[in-house]
């Protein structure tokens, strides 16, 4: 009996870890889509796919050459988990940003949008805040909801 129950307190204990360390790994609040491939290389690419399918990209900080500089003054603090290269894309969708302050003025907080473009160890991770989940209860939630999905599925065509 006494196994029985070490066996059940083991397995639960590694269940309960394996959810919390999953759910400390992804956010639903972010689209996150993985590639094996050049940081420079997918960049081009999703910018191309923005650029050609109606968004306009107004920005493109590189925040890993800009952390860069603090290397020396952060010290140890200074890029703990290794990011090779850290890229964002600003961008905006004229029709979109206009159908999001007819709906809703206030999620224009959402306008421009953003992309950043993590890479480390052979990965680049693009991540994306997703509209929808910050207009939940909106009336600009539906067009949120589109938008969200155009742009995903622009990533998503980039990449193939």
């Amino acid at each position: 009996m006494n196994r029985l129950f070490n066996q059940t307190r083991l397995f639960i204990t590694i269940a309960l870890l394996f959810i919390i360390s999953t759910s400390w790994a992804t956010s639903p609040m972010v689209y996150e889509k993985r590639v094996k491939a050049d940081p420079e290389k997918t960049y081009k690419k999703v910018f191309n796919a923005l650029e050609n399918n109606g968004y306009y990209v107004v920005f493109e900080p590189n925040i890993g050459k800009n952390l860069a500089h603090f290397k020396k003054r952060w010290g140890k603090d200074y890029n703990k988990n290794k990011l090779e290269s850290i890229r964002s894309m600003v961008f905006c969708n004229g029709w979109y940003a206009n159908q999001v302050s007819n709906a809703d003025p206030q999620m224009l907080a959402l306008c421009p949008l953003h992309i950043s473009l993590v890479h480390k160890q052979g990965v680049t991770r693009i991540l994306f805040i997703r509209p929808s989940l910050v207009a939940t209860g909106s009336k600009a939630e539906k067009i949120a909801l589109e938008l969200e999905q155009d742009v995903i599925r622009t990533i998503e065509g980039a990449l193939r």
